[in-house]
């Protein structure tokens, strides 16, 4: 819920966009649906309070910063986003010495104070990781975003962790969300004596790049691989065979977000909220 506002909190001012300085490859997020779901949904918190969102896709941190000093020095923005931060991520404090009500999506560690959503990712992965022990896997591959975020960081050590608590073997990829990724973990099954018979995915793209060149290579899915994706999306739902994945509803996170966004621009004070985790939809991809 958006609090309602008194006569000491400060309204929104309406026109005034909130930023989001996003770091990532252009034509990654082309292909990916989770950021155009989940800025629909803030803009249906926002936008009826006069809020817009503004996007900047930039390739790197310094010009994500650059780009958020900018809009503080011009007045273009009231507020900020942050989200895929890295641990101690220089943007955090940034945000405090430009006085800019900020809103982080990860978790509270790395929020530093900060409000934060956090979608519990932790509690996603050890349930993945048991779900498939449970179904006879005995080595598991992990096809992991890239390694400096937090997120990803959080994801990779529970992946490990809840393995070794069951007694399974485990195999990390490295990734950047594009459907290459997907394609060169497989390919490197290749090269790997007694191979991961199971991939968990740290999206739907690359899990998507995996489950075509499974099927290029003759490798039965998920009769010899079983493929797990992360933010399911439409693209899971219509591959053949429809793609397992971590499952959430992106557009009511973006809501979440948009609740908090319009709580810190009335002045509330920080706060963190903690999203019900993601869980597993098992389809045809995965036994």
């Amino acid at each position: 819920m958006v609090a309602a506002w008194t006569g000491t909190e400060t309204r929104p001012r309406t026109g005034t966009p909130v930023g989001l300085a996003l770091v990532r490859d252009a034509e990654v997020l082309g292909a990916e649906p989770f950021f155009h779901e989940f800025i629909a949904g803030m803009e249906r918190v926002l936008v009826p309070l006069g809020v817009p969102v503004l996007l900047q896709v930039v390739a790197t941190i310094q010009q994500a910063s650059d780009r958020m000093r900018a809009w503080a020095a011009q007045g273009q923005v009231q507020g900020m986003i942050l989200i895929d931060l890295l641990p101690g991520d220089e943007r955090v404090a940034l945000v405090g010495e430009l006085g800019m009500p900020t809103v982080v999506i990860g978790d509270p560690v790395t929020a530093g104070g900060l409000s934060a959503v956090w979608t519990q990712d932790e509690v996603a992965m050890r349930d993945v990781v048991a779900a498939l022990v449970a179904g006879g896997h005995t080595h598991l591959g992990h096809v992991a975003g890239p390694a400096e975020m937090a997120h990803t960081i959080i994801r990779r050590r529970t992946f490990h962790a809840v393995a070794s608590e069951h007694g399974v073997r485990t195999t990390t990829f490295d990734g950047d969300y594009s459907e290459a990724a997907g394609v060169r973990a497989v390919t490197a099954l290749a090269g790997i004596d007694d191979r991961p018979t199971a991939l968990v995915f740290d999206n739907d793209v690359m899990a998507l790049g995996a489950l075509h060149e499974a099927r290029r290579l003759g490798l039965g899915v998920p009769s010899d691989l079983s493929l797990v994706a992360w933010d399911d999306s439409a693209l899971c739902q219509l591959a053949e065979p429809p793609l397992s994945a971590v499952s959430h509803d992106v557009q009511a996170l973006g809501e979440l977000v948009g609740d908090a966004v319009a709580e810190v621009l009335a002045g509330v004070t920080p706060c963190m909220i903690t999203a019900a985790p993601a869980t597993l939809v098992v389809r045809g991809s995965s036994i």
